[in-house]
């Protein structure tokens, strides 16, 4: 009778881990590793699915602008949009998790400069990661594509 309750348990554990992510293995790979980000920031009260979608469309709509196709895709899922995933469109970027790490520091570098962060004085002190959590994001996953997707819970 008890190896029923853990079969039982097995399966029940099982579809609720395929439930919670039901984006791994269609738009990245399957996740390779996880971490938790603690952010200085508060998400703001005005913060909706409208806001994060607003800032996906920002984000890709500049970069079309360039003049070379873009490296990555940004995209938000879930049903309030609260998942940001960053996909690269290339072989040969975002090949490395160090190299995605240092994707998400050029764009804290990019946030710093914007008359949002340098009006509130948060220039110095927050990070992208923090924009997404001030946005309402809670979950950023980062993939090449192609071997590994690293996800982070934003708290």
């Amino acid at each position: 009778m008890r190896l029923v309750h853990f079969a039982v348990l097995a399966v029940i554990l099982s579809a609720s881990t395929a439930l919670a992510d039901r984006h791994e293995g269609y738009y990245y790979p399957l996740v390779t590793s996880r971490e938790t980000y603690v952010a200085r920031a508060a998400t703001m009260p005005d913060s909706d699915r409208a806001r994060r979608l607003a800032f996906v469309i920002g984000m890709t709509q500049e970069q079309l602008a360039q003049p070379y196709p873009p490296q990555w895709a940004i995209f938000a899922k879930g049903t309030d949009a609260e998942k940001l995933i960053i996909v690269s469109l290339s072989r040969d970027y975002l090949v490395t998790l160090y190299q995605a790490r240092g994707m998400l520091a050029q764009l804290t570098a990019m946030a710093r400069t914007t008359p949002f962060f340098i009006d509130s004085g948060l220039e110095d002190r927050y990070t992208f990661l923090d924009l997404l959590k001030m946005i309402g994001f809670r979950q950023l996953t980062i993939s090449d594509g192609q071997t590994y997707a690293h996800q982070i819970t934003i708290q």
